[in-house]
């Protein structure tokens, strides 16, 4: 079996765009993978159009190992996040292509299933007034849905420094989202790398009454001396990640003990076996795997397949029953949480199908979301210029 080519479909909405690719082969078979560009889009496209000739076309998709060395070594640059993202889309449609072809889930192909369903975490909920009414209404509405967990940013737009008028507004959204849910489901605290060590330990301190279950990145990811600093001072797990675009780049986080949850993007690490490779060796580090996962339902799909196959697997996020929901009928077979968890597949391959169709309803936008941005809690983006 041969690859003869592959297709890109864009599905776009405001403030996020999915790039899905199939992998076409000379046996009829195709697979597809995912991932979720913030602003490189066309970047990708452009990669991929070019990977294709140099590296794609030709090749044995079940031979995923020499594919995926080829394309992150085999252009003589150093991979980042375009990069990777381009090799997680051939990678993770590789693996389908290969559980369609023997008639087996790819997790049967990563040594077995270790659980039959996988814990969800809901993100994307709090696309509201950042009101401590509004969000109390929209946290029940999580949890009414049958969710255990559920995370959130409540900084605004804070960013090194955040004054007291700003905390004491935080603390109260917290509160407003601890009373809704009850004391026993999972709340995760997101900080999205605004703060200074000093202001996300303060702030740690000051939320620790609600008990997060995890504070996620602290602090920018660049400086892991930072990160340490914070998780010396803190009481509680330290998450981070995803924006880690390389297993080897994890190495000094390992070495540093100072994240007790890692979460890496299946579809910016280089996909499926990338992300079991990486999680393995969390686990001789006794850390636990939770990826970040803010694309669409193939790209669930795959982080599934992780997840069945891996004993140190905490927890998925998933976005996708809050934010842009209708975009999950671009996927047949989507996961679904059910109760709080996924249901680990028994279908061949990644269990899912894009029906391009379905894409074309959603064409490319000129996708913006900023963090900093006054509102970015809706999803809103700026308009161009502003």
């Amino acid at each position: 079996m041969r690859i003869t080519g592959i297709s890109t479909h864009v599905v776009g909405t405001p403030w996020r765009n999915l790039t899905y690719v199939q992998v076409h082969t000379d046996e009829g078979l195709t697979g597809v993978g995912e991932t979720r560009m913030l602003g490189h889009t066309d970047a990708l496209l452009g990669y991929l159009s070019e990977a294709a000739a140099n590296h794609i076309v030709g090749s044995d998709p079940f031979a995923v190992e020499d594919l995926v060395r080829r394309m992150k070594y085999g252009d003589y640059g150093r991979a980042g996040e375009i990069v990777m993202s381009g090799i997680a889309c051939v990678e993770m449609a590789c693996w389908d292509i290969k559980g369609k072809a023997l008639g087996v889930p790819v997790w049967q192909l990563l040594g077995g299933k270790v659980t039959d369903k996988v814990k969800a975490y809901a993100n994307g909920w709090y696309t509201t007034e950042r009101t401590p009414e509004a969000y109390h209404k929209a946290a029940q509405a999580v949890v009414e849905r049958g969710y255990r967990a559920l995370k959130i940013d409540p900084f605004g737009t804070g960013h090194y420094e955040l004054d007291q008028a700003g905390t004491s507004y935080a603390v109260s959204l917290i509160e407003a989202v601890r009373d809704a849910i009850g004391p026993d489901a999972e709340l995760m605290l997101e900080m999205h790398g605004r703060f200074s060590p000093s202001t996300a330990v303060r702030l740690a301190k000051d939320l620790a009454p609600f008990r997060p279950a995890w504070l996620e990145e602290p602090v920018p990811p660049e400086n892991l001396k930072a990160l340490e600093k914070v998780a010396a001072k803190v009481d509680m797990p330290i998450a981070t990640g995803e924006r880690i675009h390389d297993r080897i780049e994890f190495r000094e986080l390992f070495e540093s003990q100072a994240a007790d949850i890692i979460q890496p993007d299946v579809g910016h690490i280089g996909g499926i076996l990338e992300t079991r490779k990486l999680a393995a060796t969390a686990e001789t580090h006794y850390m636990l795997v939770a990826p970040h996962n803010v694309g669409g339902s193939v790209l669930t799909a795959a982080s599934l397949q992780v997840a069945a196959c891996t004993p140190n697997f905490k927890i998925l996020e998933h976005f996708n029953d809050f934010a842009d929901a209708e975009i999950k009928k671009v996927v047949k077979g989507a996961p679904q949480v059910v109760d709080g968890y996924f249901e680990v597949s028994h279908e061949p391959g990644l269990g899912v199908e894009l029906d391009t169709d379905a894409a074309a309803e959603f064409p490319q936008q000129q996708a913006r979301f900023d963090l900093w941005a006054e509102g970015w809690e809706k999803r809103a983006p700026k308009a161009a210029g502003k």
